[in-house]
């Protein structure tokens, strides 16, 4: 069984960094890809950021030049360092990830983490 577990949520103020992680464990033969999404009250949940294992990296365009998607290949955790926040940045941020699991399967299956909240806020 992948379980994904995040952390790093919290209240800050507007101009504020947090550093989000995501940490996959359980039998895992492979990632292929991990990816932030973020979802706020009343909107549609939103693709903030992504990665590839050959480390393609791609950001929405609201948060370029804010946010830093990174992974840590040994620890199999993926991060997002998020500065210069903004009030519209206060959502529930989920990662999501592209997994071959351990074992005989050789196909790739998507799993969520449980979100994490984000406030921004004076």
């Amino acid at each position: 069984q992948v379980q994904l577990v995040e952390s790093g949520g919290g209240l800050v103020q507007p101009g504020g960094s947090l550093r989000l992680s995501c940490a996959a464990s359980g039998s895992i033969s492979s990632i292929n890809a991990m990816r932030w999404y973020r979802q706020a009250p009343g909107k549609q949940r939103e693709l903030v950021a992504g990665l590839t294992s050959g480390s393609r990296i791609s950001y929405v365009e609201s948060v370029k030049g804010r946010f830093t998607i990174s992974r840590d290949n040994a620890k199999n955790t993926v991060y997002l360092q998020m500065n210069s926040l903004k009030p519209e940045d206060t959502a529930v941020y989920y990662c999501n990830t592209e997994i071959v699991p351990g074992g005989s399967s050789r196909y790739p299956r998507v799993y969520w983490g449980q979100g994490t909240q984000v406030t921004v806020s004076s």
